[in-house]
């Protein structure tokens, strides 16, 4: 098919999201009115990564969560942070992302277990990210009052550039309190859950990172 590495690109560049292949031929089909081998197609998608892979581009076409979406490359991250840092004046709080942090890696999780685990409130971190959709309300729990439970949404793993939770850092590899006494399961009960846990923010061209100032209190 004609110039179908072209089609495939301009999906992918005006996608807000990553995209998944399903979709692309979906919307490949519909815009010229024919079926595509499904071998014909991946195999102009791997014409495309192979392209980007070229020391000629300073982006490249990158697999995240399912979709296909166009990345900076890892040389060029510095440059993009400052770039963002100059036009960024407000970042998420450390309690929020304390809070996201701990949803991350106890989902699902109820409010008060992240208040157990931080030590404080997380009402107005929760409000927040949820406003920011880095997470989302799954559920209800089976214990007493049935509360809510929250876990990462999509766009947390958009925004982390993070195929699957799989690929957060493992908790083995954090801060463990000195004075802890007990089995393996308190062991991880007491693993400290902090920011620097998260991976390192990705330079995404259409992705803004959330940049409303914060704290545990709604501002007055």
């Amino acid at each position: 098919m004609d110039k179908l590495e072209l089609h495939i690109e301009s999906i992918i560049f005006a996608s807000e999201q990553p995209i998944p292949l399903n979709e692309i031929k979906a919307c490949l089909e519909q815009s010229m009115e024919t079926k595509l081998k499904k071998n014909l197609l991946e195999k102009a998608m791997e014409s495309v990564l192979a392209k980007y892979q070229s020391e000629d581009y300073a982006f490249e076409v990158a697999e995240i969560g399912g979709g296909f979406v166009f990345l900076t490359k890892g040389a060029f991250h510095h440059t993009i942070s400052t770039l963002l840092k100059q036009k960024a004046k407000k970042r998420l709080s450390k309690a929020a992302l304390e809070t996201l942090a701990i949803i991350a890696y106890k989902q699902p999780v109820t409010k008060s277990e992240a208040e157990k685990i931080r030590g404080v409130s997380c009402d107005y971190s929760i409000q927040k990210l949820l406003e920011k959709e880095l997470i989302a309300i799954v559920g209800r729990s089976e214990g007493p009052g049935r509360p809510l439970l929250y876990a990462t949404s999509e766009k947390f793993m958009d925004y982390f550039g993070l195929k699957s939770i799989k690929d957060l850092p493992k908790l083995k590899d954090f801060k463990v309190e000195e004075n802890t006494i007990g089995d393996g399961a308190a062991v991880e009960e007491s693993v400290q859950v902090v920011p620097e846990a998260l991976p390192e923010t990705p330079a995404v061209a259409d992705v803004e990172p959330p940049i409303e100032p914060e704290t545990d209190e709604p501002q007055p």
